[in-house]
């Protein structure tokens, strides 16, 4: 899992000229479905995938598939894009509620908080 701290990662994807087609997987903490994008390129050196991907909360995790053959290969790059500050405890725990960032690190909504 990605550090709390981390509050959005970039994910590159490419190939060397032949087809991309992967699928990139973000599990936000245990109980959350995970978001999904599937992609498909026809040359992935002349058009690789860039993303900044928001990670709010803890329990985050990136997973990248390659959904072609063995005869496709891809390269992926991905790490930190933003790191933010968390200052206490509740600052840290996933976000379940879904909403919009203005719920996400200074006034949590009180029917969605951690432990209620």
């Amino acid at each position: 899992p990605f550090d709390p701290m981390v509050d959005s990662v970039q994910v590159l994807l490419r190939t060397d000229g032949r087809p991309l087609n992967a699928r990139i997987e973000l599990l936000q903490g245990p109980n959350n479905n995970k978001q999904v994008i599937e992609l498909y390129t026809e040359d992935g050196l002349d058009r690789p995938f860039y993303a900044i991907i928001e990670t709010p909360g803890s329990g985050n995790v990136l997973r990248i598939v390659n959904t072609a053959t063995v005869e496709f290969p891809l390269t992926c790059s991905a790490g930190a894009y933003k790191v933010g500050e968390r200052n206490s405890f509740e600052q840290m725990q996933p976000v379940i509620s879904g909403y919009g960032s203005e719920n996400r690190y200074g006034s949590p909504s009180n029917n969605f908080r951690y432990g209620n």
